[in-house]
């Protein structure tokens, strides 16, 4: 099945159907678990992307015209929709999150240089939530220069909070530094609670390796944690996480970041790590 097929017809449908607006992706740097960034040998390294999971440039507005023209002729429209109120609702939940979390800060990525209506909003929006949380450090980065700070500067990052495709591709950029994109974990939630969340691994169903032992679990079972969080269970998702990290320190390894282990040896370490 073509990737724009099964993205729209199962996960950009339940994201948008039940309203699941914020999407958290942790950035965890894992005991044993080889990073390339140099910094991470001897920095503590740990943020969280906070992406608006409901519009911005995946609302799929658009369309594609006059084929009928032959070769060379049709076009492709693709609209990029920014609200006050998606916009404010995912900043207020970043600013909360940066409260629980030991440094309080939260970055806005942006690009209102180029793309002046829908950023230019999503600036002014950001400016204004921030005068609530007086309390919490923020800054204004272009996603530009914000790919370039995870690459040389993460140690000054706590919340990022950025548009669907901006967080998107930052999350992507995040989790490879940490390691490996299966390692990452994420939540699509529904803060309000009139709908279910959805919780899911970054790296997504990867068929081109089914059934071969080589997929990491870790990213699964990571969301697992952040479900059981989501779920007023944060003993259970501490658990989890626990697990997790004994199982990497351990060196209990899959290919994707420098073992051996299969995904049944993972699995099965980390369960022996839960039942300890």
């Amino acid at each position: 099945v073509p990737d724009h097929v099964s993205l729209w017809g199962l996960r950009l449908a339940i994201c948008q159907n039940f309203d699941q607006w914020a999407n958290v992706r942790p950035v965890r740097f894992l005991p044993g678990v080889r990073s390339p960034l140099r910094k991470a040998d001897d920095t503590e390294l740990d943020w969280v992307v906070v992406r608006e999971n409901s519009e911005g440039e995946y609302t799929g507005m658009g369309g594609r015209n006059f084929a009928g023209r032959g070769p060379g002729g049709e076009i492709a429209v693709q609209s990029a929709l920014f609200t006050e109120v998606g916009c404010e609702r995912i900043m207020r939940f970043a600013f909360d999150l940066a409260r629980t979390r030991r440094r309080r800060k939260v970055s806005s990525v942006t690009k209102s240089n180029a793309q002046q209506y829908g950023m230019v909003l999503w600036d002014e929006v950001f400016t204004r939530v921030a005068r609530d949380y007086p309390d919490v450090e923020t800054e204004s980065v272009l996603v530009d220069a914000m790919s370039a700070k995870f690459v040389l500067r993460p140690e000054d990052l706590s919340v990022v909070v950025a548009s669907n495709l901006h967080a998107d591709i930052l999350s992507d950029l995040g989790s490879a530094l940490a390691g490996s994109l299966g390692l990452a974990a994420s939540a699509n939630l529904n803060p309000e609670r009139r709908f279910p969340s959805m919780f899911e691994p970054v790296h997504g169903s990867a068929p081109d390796i089914a059934g071969q032992g080589l997929a990491n679990p870790v990213g699964a079972v990571g969301s697992a944690a952040l479900m059981l969080d989501h779920l007023g269970l944060p003993e259970q998702a501490a658990l989890l996480h626990a697990a997790i990290e004994a199982t990497t320190a351990a060196g209990i390894l899959t290919r994707d970041i420098g073992g051996t282990a299969s995904t049944e040896d993972v699995t099965k370490a980390l369960i022996a790590a839960l039942r300890t």
